[in-house]
Formats: C-alpha cells, structure tokens, sequence
C-alpha cells in the first residue's frame, strides 16, 4: 500500500485538508494505475518556528 506524507505549515480548514488528501489521492491512482483505496495519506501540520528554507527559518 503507498503512503504519501505530506508536510505543511498549519492553516489549511479540515474542509482543505480533506480535499487534498482526496486530490493526491486521485491523482496517485490515475498516475499509477493503483487502486485508490488503498493510497494512504497523511497530512503532518509543522509549526512555522521549526522550518527553514535557504537556511533562513520560517518562524
């Protein structure tokens, strides 16, 4: 079974993440022929303070 793990800054509505999980879910069936049943999604909410991007953090 895939597992897709998808990491992000809070924000998103439940209504948002549910329509992701659906959207990459859709898109990871139709790319690769899987059964879309049995992708796994997990979405992980990543306080802002503990990212950085070009070595800069976020927070």
């Amino acid at each position: 079974m895939p597992l897709i793990q998808i990491s992000q800054t809070p924000g998103l509505t439940d209504e948002q993440k549910r329509a992701v999980i659906e959207s990459v879910t859709r898109a990871y069936a139709d790319a690769t022929g899987k059964d879309a049943s049995k992708v796994w999604v997990t979405l992980t909410d990543v306080p802002r303070e503990n990212w950085g991007v070009g070595g800069v953090p976020l927070g």
